[in-house]
C-alpha cells in the first residue's frame, strides 16, 4: 500500500482540528489501496489544540504530533512537518476546515498521472480583503523577483512527491520561503481549479507582521534583484543629479538674477537622503539574515513528538 502523508500546522484551531482529521479518514477510506498518516504541528498555539491533537493521537496512531517551544509562524511548522514524514505523496493543508477535502482525489489525479506538484486554484479566495491584498502582492512580487509564472497559483492546499520534499528539506536556513523552494525544485506544477470552502470557526490570524514577514522573505530568499534595483535607482540618481547641476550653472551663467532655491535644495536633499537610507536598510536586510544564518538559528524548535517511535497501526 502507498501511504499519503498530511502535514497540517495547527493554530488556534481547537475547534476544527478533529473535524479535519476525521475527514481525512473518511477520504482515504474511499481508495483502500492507499493508506496514510497525519503530522499536526502545534505551533505553540494559546488555545487547547495541543490537548485535542493528544486525544487524537492516542485513539489512533496514524495521527502524529509535533509540539513545538516556542511559536515559528506557517512556514517553520510546515518545515518541521516535511522533515518528519513518510509517505510517498506529501498533502500540505491547513487546520481550518477551508480545503475543500471532497475534490482530493482530483487534486491527486495529476500527481497519479506523473507530475511532480499539483496545487488547488480558487477563482475566489473566501477570505479578508486584508488577506487578498497580501496575497495579490505576494504573488506580484514573485513573479518578478523568482520568476513564478504568472498564471500559477500557490495557495493552502497542495500534493508533492517525495522527491520534491526531499529537495525542499535540503534547505536548511531560518528564513523557508515555500513557494520560492517548490519553483527552484520543479517546474512541473499543475493547477485544479476548485472552490475554497468558508472557514469553519474563529477568524484569520494572518497579521499585518505576518504579511510584512512574508513579503521580506520572497524578496530576499531567493534573488538578488532588489540588490540590483537599488544600485540602478543609485545611477539613475547620480545621473539626473548631474544634469541638473549642469542646467543649475548654465542657468545661473546665462542669469545673474536667479535666486537659490532653498526648498527645492532641501527637498532634493531628503529624496536623495531617503533613497540612500532604503537602500543601506536593503542592503542590511540582507546582511542580518546572512549573519542569522551563519549562526544557525533553528527553523523550529520541537519540544515533544507523540507517534513517531513504531509504525502506524492499520484500521
Amino acid at each position: 500500500m502507498e501511504k499519503i502523508s498530511f502535514v497540517i500546522p495547527c493554530y488556534g484551531s481547537e475547534n476544527t482540528i478533529e473535524y479535519v482529521v476525521d475527514e481525512i479518514r473518511d477520504t482515504i477510506a474511499l481508495r483502500p489501496e492507499f493508506t496514510f498518516e497525519i503530522i499536526a504541528v502545534n505551533d505553540c498555539s494559546p488555545d487547547k489544540v495541543y490537548e485535542k491533537l493528544v486525544v487524537l493521537a492516542a485513539v489512533d496512531k496514524r495521527v502524529k504530533v509535533i509540539n513545538f517551544a516556542k511559536n515559528m509562524n506557517r512556514p517553520g511548522a510546515v518545515m518541521a512537518g516535511l522533515n518528519n514524514v513518510s509517505g510517498k505523496y506529501v498533502v500540505v493543508m491547513d487546520d481550518d476546515g477551508q480545503c475543500p477535502m471532497e475534490r482530493f482525489w482530483e487534486l491527486f489525479r495529476p500527481i497519479e498521472e506523473g507530475h511532480d506538484v499539483a496545487i488547488a486554484k480558487y477563482p475566489e479566495r473566501k477570505q479578508s480583503a486584508f488577506k487578498n491584498f497580501g496575497t495579490f502582492v505576494n504573488k506580484k512580487m514573485t513573479e518578478f523577483i523568482i520568476n513564478r509564472p504568472k498564471d500559477m497559483e500557490f495557495t493552502n492546499f497542495m500534493i508533492l512527491r517525495s522527491y520534491i520534499v526531499e529537495e525542499i528539506i535540503k534547505y536548511k536556513n531560518p528564513y523557508p520561503f515555500f513557494t520560492g523552494l517548490i519553483l527552484r525544485t520543479t517546474k512541473d506544477i499543475v493547477n485544479v481549479n476548485m472552490e475554497e470552502r468558508e472557514r469553519i470557526s474563529g477568524s484569520s490570524t494572518f497579521t499585518f507582521g505576518k504579511m510584512l514577514g512574508m513579503w521580506v522573505n520572497g524578496l530576499t530568499a531567493f534573488s538578488i534583484k532588489p540588490l540590483r534595483i537599488s544600485s540602478l535607482v543609485g545611477v539613475i540618481c547620480a545621473v539626473v543629479g548631474f544634469v541638473f547641476g549642469l542646467v543649475t550653472i548654465i542657468r545661473k551663467l546665462v542669469s545673474t538674477d536667479i535666486s537659490v532655491g532653498w526648498s527645492s535644495t532641501i527637498s532634493i536633499m531628503l529624496f536623495i537622503g531617503g533613497l540612500i537610507m532604503l537602500m543601506l536598510g536593503m542592503i542590511g536586510e540582507y546582511l542580518g539574515r546572512i549573519y542569522i544564518s551563519l549562526n544557525n538559528s533553528p527553523q523550529f524548535v520541537i519540544k515533544e513528538k507523540i507517534n513517531f517511535d513504531g509504525e502506524d497501526d492499520e484500521e
